[in-house]
């Protein structure tokens, strides 16, 4: 941290246990620091099984990101009911949900939370959405603090829409949300987040504490674009967060690799892909933390296969093993890459024709910077709603399956590998949907990169200037405040 006598702004940033969460948020430490060197110190502050989460994002910006921004260290939970180094969304597999409940649990993850800030005394803070609790440690303490969200503005709209009821309550199977941008969102009652069906509970956390944490924060930070989510940016911010709403992102736009994925021997998978015809190849993530059964895992295998396209899949370490025979009869024109790849790098080759995607709010951002169609496969929760920004509103791609879907585990249809081949070999078919959703992928990587352009001044980075701008006038008032309050 920045000595006693500093001027710069010391900002403490505060993920939720997942690389989804920690990666935007150093993405986000290292923007800050770019846009205002000179006045911005930020820290990263994690358990100590996520240091390493935090590093491996800080070297996606190259050797200079790891000297301009610090890593704090809280302990995780020890009632989380975990295994000792189990401290990530990522790692926790079936176990997931004890993260989701620690990280919401003001008596579980505060005292340590707020230990950590007490003895960093930064400026600012910047919280997750779960800790709803650092709005009100800030305050008691005379700082500012801002929520980043690394959800978009569309599925924050209808997910809060839905929280404050504001859905038909008919025993219609399908769902309108009501008073929502533009055309009207309608959604099967398979589909919908778990919390619209529970009463003052979004995935556990308390929505009046929730909402009362909003009313005490400076500022709502998201990681997205005008150009992305423009209709939704004024409904959200006077409808769900009535204050200052930045937009920033996207915070890290696909770069080249340095070969960060190549070790112990093994090929790199960007070299695979140069290797490949241009738009020739469907990258497939399921991200790294929601559940696939080994039953549709195999399917997708099968129906990767008997696509007849070229693919590569990124499976996760426990994702589980293709069917026996399968990896010699696909041979060259598939690749196996466990671990996943370096983040974004897989958009710049040219072979890379579509992502076959679980619509996380990230892997959206990141494709449409690329300029990448998609094909749609939602798992959970707010998926299935980001999904329909993809399909309906963007139209920069289209679904796998169209057939029956749930969130919940135990309602969910094994997609059959027949239409896994059937959607992957038309998406990729020389003048089909795919090249249509191309080039309206490609206007909107145009307009990212517009966005976060500093010489011409995008809309990204004036709001990422602007947020700084707001937080040092704010520790200004409040040191001004303090200073009122002190004996004569």
């Amino acid at each position: 941290m920045a000595s006693p006598g500093s001027k710069k702004l010391r900002i403490l940033l505060i993920p939720f246990f997942a690389n989804s969460h920690i990666g935007p948020f150093t993405d986000l430490a290292v923007r800050l620091a770019a846009a205002r060197p000179d006045a911005v110190e930020p820290t990263i502050a994690v358990t100590p099984a996520n240091v390493s989460v935090v590093r491996s994002a800080l070297q996606r910006h190259g050797p200079a990101a790891s000297g301009v921004v610090s890593i704090a260290t809280y302990p995780f939970p020890e009632a989380a009911g975990l295994p000792p180094g189990v401290e990530n969304l990522s790692t926790a597999g079936a176990e997931g949900w004890r993260v989701d409940a620690a990280a919401v649990n003001e008596a579980l993850t505060r005292p340590a939370q707020e230990a950590l800030i007490r003895g960093q005394s930064p400026d600012v803070l910047v919280s997750d959405v779960h800790f709803t609790w650092n709005a009100f440690v800030a305050e008691d303490l005379g700082m500012a603090c801002v929520t980043f969200s690394v959800i978009g503005l569309f599925s924050m709209l209808a997910m809060g829409l839905l929280a404050e009821g504001e859905a038909n309550n008919s025993d219609s199977e399908m769902v309108t949300v009501a008073r929502f941008q533009g055309s009207e969102i309608r959604i099967p009652r398979p589909e919908l987040p778990v919390f619209s069906t529970c009463q003052g509970n979004l995935d556990g956390m308390d929505l009046p504490r929730m909402e009362e944490s909003q009313m005490k924060s400076h500022g709502y930070v998201v990681n997205t674009f005008l150009g992305l989510e423009q209709p939704y940016y004024e409904k959200f911010a006077s409808t769900i967060f009535s204050g200052r709403v930045y937009l920033v992102g996207p915070l890290c736009l696909p770069q080249p690799p340095v070969d960060a994925d190549a070790d112990a021997g093994e090929p790199s998978c960007i070299s695979w892909l140069d290797g490949k015809p241009s738009r020739s190849v469907v990258y497939v993530c399921f991200g790294s933390f929601a559940p696939v059964s080994p039953e549709q895992l195999d399917e997708l295998a099968l129906g990767l296969e008997a696509s007849g396209k070229a693919f590569l899949w990124a499976v996760r370490a426990d994702g589980g093993a293709p069917p026996a025979g399968w990896e010699e009869r696909v041979g060259a024109r598939g690749a196996l890459l466990r671990g996943g790849p370096p983040r974004g790098a897989v958009f710049a080759p040219p072979s890379t024709a579509a992502f076959l995607t679980h619509c996380g709010s990230n892997s959206v951002l990141e494709a449409a910077a690329a300029g990448v169609p998609l094909l749609t496969w939602p798992l959970v929760c707010d998926q299935l709603i980001e999904e329909r920004l993809v399909t309906d509103v963007l139209r920069v791609g289209e679904r796998v399956w169209d057939g029956p879907r749930s969130v919940r585990h135990e309602e969910k249809t094994v997609v059959p590998a027949a239409a896994v081949a059937r959607a992957v070999a038309r998406f990729l078919e020389p003048g089909g949907a795919g090249d249509a959703a191309r080039v309206r992928a490609q206007e909107l990587a145009a307009m990212a990169h517009a966005a976060v352009a500093v010489a011409e001044g995008g809309s990204s980075y004036r709001d990422l200037r602007k947020l700084i701008d707001d937080l040092v006038e704010a520790r200004a008032a409040a040191g001004a405040g303090a200073a009122a309050k002190q004996p004569q």
